[in-house]
């Protein structure tokens, strides 16, 4: 069974300290046989949700941008990892309005499940790699929050994350001691999951 996997990077930076762990993660993942798409948040050109109702009755959002692209590569994907910056306890512009514009699947899932089954998620896995400049101990939360509740409107378990604190300049990942090695474990295990 070849496992479809999705790595959204989500930061603005080009070859940061995310996009590197993701590098990393999307390795293990490819070793583990699966196969692998990668999304940049930074170069799609798409709008933020207008809330204005369009999905609500078929599911399928009515601005015509780039996501359009997206939505296929999110519906076909058995494991996401997301990999974002912390910007003011959350996910940066980019990746949050990829995130937002995914309500039009929300409104799909609804449409297409009973209520009674709406808490019964079938759609695979997603999972958050986080890093950020300080070290309080709710830097990673915001974050946390959006990632699980944009996995459930995809029908998808939140399965958890790799988070580094007290890392802020470009490359700066790659000093921490051990965070290639568990990225690319991450991604075996996750697949490996997956397959089991």
């Amino acid at each position: 069974m070849t496992v479809k996997v999705l790595g959204i990077y989500g930061s603005p930076r080009k070859g940061g300290n995310t996009d590197l762990l993701l590098d990393r993660v999307l390795e293990g993942a490819r070793a583990a046989g699966a196969q692998v798409q990668a999304l940049y948040a930074r170069d799609l050109k798409i709008g933020g949700c207008l809330e204005c109702g369009g999905c609500d009755d078929t599911g399928e959002c009515v601005v015509p941008d780039e996501m359009e692209k997206v939505y296929p590569l999110l519906e076909e994907a058995q494991i996401i990892f997301l990999a974002a910056p912390v910007f003011f306890y959350n996910v940066p512009a980019q990746l949050k309005a990829l995130i937002d514009r995914t309500q039009a699947l929300w409104s799909k899932r609804r449409l297409e499940k009973p209520s009674e089954k709406l808490k019964i998620l079938k759609g695979g896995k997603g999972y958050l790699l986080a890093v950020g400049a300080t070290k309080g101990a709710n830097l990673f939360q915001g974050c946390e929050l959006t990632a699980r509740y944009f996995y459930d409107a995809l029908d998808m378990t939140y399965g958890g994350g790799l988070f580094f604190g007290k890392v802020e300049a470009k490359g700066e990942i790659l000093t921490h001691p051990d965070a290639m090695a568990q990225a690319l474990t991450f991604g075996k295990n996750a697949v490996g999951s997956m397959k089991a």
